[in-house]
């Protein structure tokens, strides 16, 4: 009688187990795609990630860069005063958009120019977002718009 009882607990545990490791698995499956890493345009032009990864750039839009082309298509440079990177999107920009301007964008590098998705810019004259700060800090060109 003892002998099922612990056959039987060990059983048990071994498929908790066994199902615990495939919920872990499967959720690290299904949130690959979730996880977007930043770079700032010196990280992608030292290391290009691959053209199927998604990631968000972000730096301040180029002097001189912004083109828009046909229908919704503009193409700009991004640079965070060490490196400048082409950026094309097609979509609607943000209000405050503009050259001279922080931006965020999400995509993926193709052929060495960044193929954005969506393109986020500050949400008012003094915003700035940490990640494109803590770059243009990291390249010394960071102005504090306050003082």
């Amino acid at each position: 009688m003892r002998s099922l009882k612990k056959k039987r607990r060990i059983q048990v545990i071994a498929i908790a187990v066994l199902a615990l490791a495939a919920g872990v698995g499967a959720m690290i499956y299904a949130s690959q795609d979730a996880f977007q890493f930043f770079r700032s345009p010196s990280e992608v032009a030292e290391a290009p990630p691959p053209p199927n990864e998604v990631f968000r750039i972000g730096g301040l839009v180029e002097d001189g860069t912004l083109v828009r082309g046909q229908g919704e298509t503009i193409s700009f440079s991004v640079t965070d005063g060490g490196a400048s990177v082409p950026v094309r999107y097609t979509g609607i920009l943000p209000d405050l958009f503009g050259e001279g301007e922080g931006m965020v964008g999400t995509g993926r590098l193709v052929n060495g120019v960044f193929e954005a998705d969506e393109i986020l810019a500050r949400h008012d004259e003094t915003y700035m977002p940490a990640e494109v700060i803590d770059a243009l800090k990291e390249q010394g060109v960071y102005q504090d718009p306050n003082g």
